[in-house]
Order: structure tokens, then C-alpha cells, then sequence
């Protein structure tokens, strides 16, 4: 018989052997699981929706749209071009534009966000067709997108500012929200409301809690940091802020109700490494529930644009995007997955990706019917293309059926490296006319038009542009 010193001795040998398993097990059990809370900690999603997300692959392999398989047609010569603005003294460097009537005299006007002059530019008309562009603010580093609103409720445009406080990659935090408050006859004064935070690219207004203020959806791109956050509008110029995710590359934050139910929810473009597209759902109260509804297998797709549009007029919001952004490469180089796509509403907060066309540096899109035929088309621009090649498009349009089928033709090869476009009826024709913006960061340089205004001639006299 065992004496009880052998049986200790022996338990004691067993349980030597086993701890280290447990501790090993453990630690191969707990890894994956801090990983996966970390994750639902930076993106807002409940551990059993990431779960859900990654098991039933919200990640699409999305292939190369093959121009082969997209139908072509001649050029159609309906747009005339004329640059609007400051005639540029050396390369532009435009981040974005916004296209809105500013001091309320019924002509539509342009902000242009000038990232080498570190101003925003109001390109007024008036009279109309006739352009002229002012400094409007102070002097801000690097300020990729100006909105407007009426942020004090007295009945004029003050404008938002998102300022990434400079253009190239940088994880200092050195981006801000500034507001500009308009004092009714276009003297803006500054708030700065967000400071010393990851460089932002975005800001836009609604009321989010139902309180009849305008609150703020902010998006910073950062670097390796950038984040998601809602800024709720406690009056007096005062704002407090709730970061909602923590994801680098967030480009757009955009306002919308995709659910129907009265609020206003927003839907986010997140570039970088995720390649990915949120919609955060509010509950009418500014609490919001983010939804990953589609995101890009390929780390390197580089979204690049969205924007929020009844694309099929079906009465449910989709979304309109590109991916063409190829600023992480030197030189910067198109890719053959870049392309212009869209999301179809299918209710539920479910959508259906669905190509478009293919288009080399895709960096912007919009839906407008260019022909008059009473369905939405969409005309896309190229900021990353191979510009020493004079064959290269700069911007395209893709001519619908009817049926949600897409045409593509030839615009314009000039100017190049357009990184934004919007749409208007800017000489109320009854026609769409277009803005470009042009975004110079690789070479080769010129100095052509930094903004250029696309009057549609539709249906008349047009010639080449």
C-alpha cells in the first residue's frame, strides 16, 4: 500500500504536469478572445456581431471590373468647361469642394478647401455666371472638407471646417473641427470645437438627439489612429463629444435616414487597411449602433469616395462609391480593382454590393440624370492615373438604362488629377451641370485650372471640352 507521503508526491508529480497544459491552453484560448475584444473595443460592434461578421464574411473578394465587361460607347461632346476662381500660380492642391448658396441671393455658389493656401475659398456667383473667389476665415493648416449649417440658429450658412493640419501621413495629433460663424452679411468668425486630436476629413451636421440643435458627425482619417465620433451641439458655440470607433482612414461621415424611422442615422467610409463601410443606426436619441455593411478582402482596394443616394429610385437610400485612392505606393499608381461601384438598399440595414464600371484612380463619384431621360447616371473622376500617358481619363460617365445598367463614355483627359467632383444645376437650366477640383501630390505637375465648372449643353450646341 502507498504510504500517504508517496500519494502526495505523486498527486504533487500530476499536477506539475497538468498546470503548465492549463496555463498553455489558457493563454491559447485567451489570446484570440482579447484580440477579438480589442477589435469589438475599435470598431463598436457587440463581440456576437463580429463574430457573426467574420464566420459569415461581410468581406468581399471583389474582382477587377474588366472593361470588357462593362459596355462602351463613342463620346457624347455635352460639357463645356470653363475654370472658375483663382487662376492657380503653381500645382493645386484642392481637397475637396462644396457646392451651396452661401449668402442666400438663390445663385448656387462653391467652397473650395485650398490645402497649399491653408484657406477656404468662397467662389461666389453673382450676377449670375459670373465667379468670383475670397478668402473666408482664417488661415488653417491643411483643411480637407468645408460644409455649412446654421450652427447658432439665426438664419445663416456658418460653415464647418474639418483641418487635418497637414496632408501627409502623420500620427501627431494635429487635426481640429473649426466652425465658422457667418454674421449674415459673409464675415465668418472661428470656433475651434475639436483640438489636438488625429487629423480630421470630415464634418457634417444634423440633429442627431431630436433637440432642434445641429450636432456633428466627424470622421478623422489620423494615421494609425484616427477615429469616429458624434459632437453633440449644447448651444452657444459648446459641444460635447463621444468617440463611437476607433478606426484609422476614415474619410467620410455622412448623414441620412437609411432606416426610415425619423432620425438621422450616418454612414461611414473607412480606408486604410480596413476597407470597410459603417452605418451607425441612431436611436433618435444620439445613441448610435454601428453595422458593418460591407467592407473589401483586398487591404489595398483603396476607397476613395461615397456618397448617400437613392441610386434605382426605389425610395431606400444606397450608397455610390470609388475605390482609386493609391497614395500609399511611391509614385502613386492605379490599380487594376479600381473601379466605381454601388450598395443597393435592400431594407433591414442589408445592401447588395453591385458594380458599375472600371476607372483607373478612382477618387470621386456622383448620380445626376446628365441626359435628361429621367433616370440617374453617374459621372466619376481619377486623381491617381498614369497622367504622363495623354490617353489617360480624368473623368467618365456612365450612362444609364433605366435598368440599372451602365454604359461607359469618355468625358475629359483634362485637367488631371481631380480628386473631387460634385453636381448642380449651377445656371438653373434645368440641366446638371458639374464641379471638379484638382489635387496635384506626384508628378507630372502643371498648373491647369484648380476648379472647373462642366455646364451641361445637353440637347444643344456643344463643343469639345
Amino acid at each position: 500500500m502507498k504510504d500517504k507521503k508517496t500519494d502526495r508526491q505523486e498527486k504533487t508529480a500530476q499536477s506539475s504536469v497538468w498546470k503548465p497544459l492549463l496555463v498553455l491552453a489558457a493563454v491559447l484560448a485567451g489570446v484570440p478572445l482579447l484580440v477579438l475584444a480589442y477589435q469589438s473595443h475599435r470598431t463598436g460592434l457587440p463581440l456576437g456581431s463580429l463574430l457573426t461578421h467574420i464566420f459569415r464574411a461581410s468581406r468581399q473578394e471583389v474582382p477587377a471590373v474588366r472593361t470588357s465587361s462593362v459596355r462602351s460607347a463613342p463620346k457624347i461632346d455635352f460639357l463645356t468647361a470653363a475654370a472658375v476662381g483663382i487662376s492657380p500660380t503653381e500645382p493645386p492642391r484642392i481637397g475637396s469642394i462644396t457646392l451651396v448658396d452661401l449668402d442666400k441671393d438663390g445663385l448656387l455658389d462653391i467652397l473650395a478647401a485650398d490645402m497649399l493656401a491653408n484657406r477656404i475659398g468662397w467662389i461666389r456667383q453673382s450676377p449670375s455666371g459670373v465667379y468670383e473667389e475670397r478668402w473666408i476665415g482664417p488661415v488653417l493648416p491643411a483643411p480637407a472638407r468645408a460644409n455649412t449649417a446654421d450652427i447658432d440658429g439665426d438664419g445663416d450658412l456658418d460653415v464647418l471646417v474639418a483641418v487635418m493640419g497637414q496632408l501627409f501621413p502623420s500620427n501627431d495629433k494635429i487635426g481640429s473641427v473649426v466652425l465658422l460663424e457667418n454674421d449674415g452679411r459673409q464675415n465668418f468668425s472661428p470656433h475651434t470645437i475639436l483640438d489636438k486630436v488625429a487629423r480630421v476629413t470630415d464634418v457634417r451636421a444634423a440633429d442627431f438627439n431630436g433637440d432642434g440643435r445641429p450636432d456633428l458627425a466627424v470622421g478623422q482619417f489620423g494615421y494609425d489612429d484616427g477615429e469616429t465620433r458624434w459632437m453633440e451641439n449644447l448651444g452657444g458655440w459648446q459641444f460635447r463629444s463621444t468617440v463611437l470607433q476607433s478606426l484609422s482612414g476614415v474619410i467620410h461621415t455622412i448623414p441620412a435616414d437609411f432606416d426610415k424611422d425619423g432620425d438621422a442615422d450616418f454612414v461611414s467610409l473607412v480606408s486604410q487597411e480596413w476597407e470597410e463601410i459603417y452605418l451607425f443606426e441612431n436611436d433618435g436619441r444620439g445613441r448610435f449602433q454601428p453595422h458593418l455593411i460591407w467592407g473589401s478582402a483586398n487591404e489595398d482596394y483603396g476607397s476613395s469616395g461615397l456618397r448617400v443616394v437613392d441610386l434605382d429610385r426605389d425610395g431606400s437610400l444606397d450608397i455610390l462609391f470609388t475605390n482609386g485612392d493609391a497614395f500609399d505606393y511611391l509614385p502613386p499608381r492605379p490599380r487594376p480593382w479600381h473601379s466605381v461601384q454601388w450598395l443597393c438598399n435592400r431594407g433591414g440595414l442589408t445592401f447588395t454590393h453591385r458594380p458599375i464600371g472600371a476607372l483607373e484612380g478612382a477618387s470621386g463619384a456622383v448620380a445626376a440624370d446628365a441626359d435628361g431621360d429621367g433616370d440617374l447616371d453617374v459621372v466619376a473622376v481619377s486623381c491617381y492615373n498614369f497622367w504622363e500617358k495623354a490617353e489617360s481619363q480624368s473623368m467618365v460617365w456612365f450612362e444609364n438604362d433605366g435598368k440599372m445598367n451602365f454604359t461607359q463614355r469618355d468625358l475629359a483627359h483634362s485637367p488631371t488629377h481631380l480628386i473631387n467632383l460634385e453636381s448642380e444645376d449651377m445656371d438653373r437650366d434645368g440641366l446638371p451641370d458639374f464641379v471638379t477640383a484638382r489635387m496635384n501630390v506626384y508628378p507630372p505637375f502643371t498648373r491647369e485650372s484648380r476648379v472647373v465648372l462642366w455646364k451641361n449643353a445637353w440637347g444643344k450646341a456643344a463643343r469639345k471640352p
